[in-house]
């Protein structure tokens, strides 16, 4: 695996271009301007050399030289630690944990429910939505508490929230009234030239 990945001298990721965990890591690649090689592959489409680099035969995979990394948190995580100019994580021990906490919760009670929705039983989907539309309702009042998601400083959580939040419409989630201060800041982080950069093609269709 290691020779492989050594033939390489340019950082790639391997992503799903629908896929909203990828998405996120394209947004961390971006904000920090890294140069990389993202090679888009849809669904089960996974090329042999991916296959023997992916234990897991996932299709989101970064690939650092002699590196490769599967997680999506770990690929985060080794980004920022790797380019740490801007800081995507705090760098006080306690408010770093708790930047982890957050990223954890986005990802148990928020994207476990979109693998859900693409199930061919509707009351399923329909099920995930509702979990989608209450969690997000639930947590609204923070939304509105800093500027960015219970922060002063742009971090991995926004970078994990902002792919959700651009696929809700698509997903046929509708926030009611009490959700506005989260399309606010969806708004918000979307302007940011990063996240623009960050957007497959697939993605910008289904808003524009």
């Amino acid at each position: 695996m290691a020779s492989i990945a050594n033939k390489r001298s340019v950082m790639v990721l391997y992503s799903d271009p629908t896929n909203p965990v990828g998405h996120a890591v394209r947004i961390v690649l971006a904000e920090k301007d890294i140069n990389v090689d993202i090679r888009y592959i849809h669904g089960n489409e996974i090329p042999e050399e991916l296959a023997e680099l992916n234990p897991y035969n996932s299709v989101l995979t970064l690939i650092d030289r002699d590196l490769v990394l599967y997680d999506e948190q770990i690929i985060m995580e080794y980004l920022d630690e790797r380019f740490p100019h801007p800081p995507l994580l705090p760098v006080d021990p306690v408010a770093r944990a708790n930047n982890r906490q957050l990223r954890f919760r986005v990802m148990r009670d928020l994207y476990r429910q979109v693998e859900k929705l693409t199930a061919e039983s509707e009351p399923v989907a329909a099920n995930a939505r509702k979990e989608i539309r209450d969690n997000l309702t639930a947590i609204a009042p923070a939304f509105a508490q800093k500027p960015f998601f219970m922060s002063d400083e742009y971090s991995l959580v926004d970078c994990c929230l902002s792919p959700l939040l651009w696929r809700l419409e698509h997903y046929g989630i509708k926030l009611p009234a009490s959700g506005k201060v989260i399309s606010d800041y969806a708004r918000r982080m979307f302007e940011r030239d990063a996240f623009k950069l960050s957007l497959s093609g697939w993605e910008r269709e289904i808003r524009f």
